[in-house]
């Protein structure tokens, strides 16, 4: 046998052994490496909660989990969410749902729009609306047509929404913690 170092998610080197073959390749059935918790590769521990069992899950994907609202936050955040709703569904029924319509129909809710600094400070103003998140799609990046919304109730509660096409929804969340409102669409 022979050693290979692989790179795991975040650039940590970890030796594994590989069968006798070539390079890099994975080893024969007949020679599979055993998964008892002594051996090289298997991990002893899984987190609880941990999804499919990867070690370290909910750390790697924390970035994905929106921080807790105090009850009273999401009180708040349901009512915003009741006065929002209404307005994409109407917006829907009219087939209006790019960023610059949804803005203006939001903005007569007497919403400001959020201003940032340029190091991301906040500096006023709760209200973003902007463009869907560009997806893959075949051989290329494509970006939908729609708007997401972001409103920012509290610091601990947001309202997020979206209409397009086919749909449109709204929710309430707490703020994810380097994307604010939106879920960020990966890590690192």
């Amino acid at each position: 046998m022979s050693a290979a170092i692989s790179l795991t998610a975040c650039g940590t080197q970890r030796a594994t052994d590989v069968a006798a073959g070539a390079p890099g390749a994975p080893p024969s059935p007949s020679h599979s490496p055993s998964h008892s918790p002594g051996s090289p590769g298997a991990s002893p521990y899984v987190e609880p909660g941990a999804g499919d069992g990867a070690p370290h899950y909910r750390e790697n994907n924390a970035f994905r989990r929106p921080r807790d609202m105090s009850p009273a936050s999401a009180k708040d955040a349901k009512k915003e969410a009741d006065r929002i709703e209404p307005v994409l569904k109407r917006l829907w029924g009219q087939k209006k749902w790019d960023p610059k319509s949804v803005r203006a129909a939001l903005l007569e809710l007497g919403y400001k729009e959020e201003r940032t600094g340029p190091k991301g400070e906040r500096l006023g103003g709760t209200l973003t609306v902007r463009e869907m998140d560009s997806r893959f799609e075949t051989d290329h990046y494509v970006t939908p047509e729609g708007a997401l919304v972001g409103l920012r109730v509290h610091d601990d509660a947001c309202v997020t929404a979206f209409v397009q096409k086919t749909n449109y929804q709204v929710a309430t969340n707490g703020p994810y913690l380097e994307h604010g409102c939106f879920e960020p669409p990966f890590g690192h």
